[in-house]
């Protein structure tokens, strides 16, 4: 699956996520299953949930990281997809 940069991730209303310290749990109440974000994997959720598109959301986390660019496109793109397969998020666009 590919994402497009220029679509926006909304979180589906089935879904909730509890923030616990700087770590998040979502979970997917259909499915009855839940997914662990580590720190950066919630601040990216963070950034994708309140980004107008998924590059926006790329953008502010290439500003805030020290990271290697295509990295963290790499890594970026494999959370939404687990994210997306999991249906803890759905695209638009």
């Amino acid at each position: 699956m590919t994402i497009s940069f220029s679509a926006r991730v909304v979180v589906p209303p089935h879904v909730l996520l509890q923030q616990v310290g700087e770590e998040s749990v979502l979970l997917n109440v259909q499915k009855e299953c839940y997914f662990g974000l580590d720190p950066v994997g919630t601040r990216m959720w963070e950034a994708l949930t309140k980004g107008k598109t998924v590059e926006a959301a790329y953008e502010e986390l290439l500003g805030a990281y020290n990271v290697d660019a295509e990295r963290l496109r790499r890594d970026f793109e494999g959370l939404i997809e687990k994210l997306v397969e999991n249906e803890l998020l759905e695209t638009e666009g």
